[in-house]
């Protein structure tokens, strides 16, 4: 079916368009209004700014190109299923939440508290994001190049793929299950506690008290920089290509690393028969 085409149009007042079916919308303005194309289907949006509240939710099979999404277009993209949204702006909070079949490309999220949460089946490319809190309780995440500066990111999160990203965000990837990271820089305090099955490949990592608290905490040929008090009461598998500064309590597993600077056992109810160190290097005496 072909769709109508609206060009040039500037939409206020509640629901403007509400359920509305087939439609091309170019260059045209959403503003004061909430809500105005919710229970939508089938929409093209091209070169459209939203300006108010709620503008995307209960939608399906939306496209969203070259569009904006100022900050009062807040909670703006709810309970959609099959959106994809490419080389756009999006200023506002809460900005997608129980989405199901996203596809994000070339977007950045300026002000991105709370958004992504309880989403799945998620593939984002070439995003930044700048907000605490941002993709939690999500499953099947694809994720590619992609820079968030934020606290608090992926807690609850379940099939989680990384590539290429680079994290500033202290309790990162907490209460997750099943998530591989590659070729990332992750800088933050206490990464991954209470998640199991995280996987860790050519990265790069800071932190205080990482990795604590895990289960099955596997790291392949990363480099931990500045990192202290390293996996308390976890079952680690790890190959690290530096020193780590020191490691706490892990329950067990294997750690082969150039040196431990201050390896701390001091809970008499681990048995630390069943961790083994390998230092590749001596300390400097």
């Amino acid at each position: 079916m072909d769709k109508k085409c609206i060009q040039g149009q500037v939409f206020s007042g509640e629901r403007s368009l509400f359920m509305s079916r087939n439609l091309d919308i170019r260059d045209s303005m959403f503003s004061e209004g909430e809500s105005p194309l919710k229970e939508s289907r089938d929409i093209d949006l091209l070169h459209t700014s939203f300006q108010w509240k709620y503008p995307l939710w209960y939608c399906k099979n939306i496209d969203v190109q070259r569009c904006a999404f100022f900050n009062m277009a807040r909670a703006g993209i709810w309970y959609t299923d099959n959106i994809s949204l490419t080389d756009c702006i999006y200023e506002a909070p809460k900005g997608l939440r129980r989405v199901n079949g996203a596809r994000i490309n070339h977007v950045n999220f300026t002000q991105a508290l709370e958004t992504l949460w309880h989403c799945s089946n998620i593939e984002m490319d070439d995003v930044t994001a700048r907000g605490d809190y941002f993709g939690m309780n999500c499953t099947n995440l694809n994720i590619r190049n992609f820079n968030l500066v934020g606290n608090y990111s992926f807690d609850g999160c379940k099939n989680v793929e990384i590539h290429n990203a680079k994290l500033l965000c202290k309790d990162a990837f907490w209460n997750c299950e099943n998530v591989t990271i590659y070729d990332s820089y992750i800088s933050g305090e206490y990464i991954g506690w209470n998640s199991k099955d995280v996987t860790l490949v050519n990265c790069l990592v800071e932190s205080l008290q990482g990795f604590c608290y895990m289960d099955n905490v596997v790291l392949k040929n990363c480099k931990l920089i500045n990192t202290t008090l390293a996996f308390e009461y976890s079952t680690v598998d790890a190959v690290i290509d530096s020193d780590i500064d020191s490691v706490k309590n892990p329950t067990s597993g294997k750690i082969v690393c150039k040196r431990i600077k201050e390896l701390i056992h001091d809970d008499p109810n681990i048995d630390i028969s069943k961790t083994q160190i390998i230092q590749t290097e001596a300390l400097p005496s």
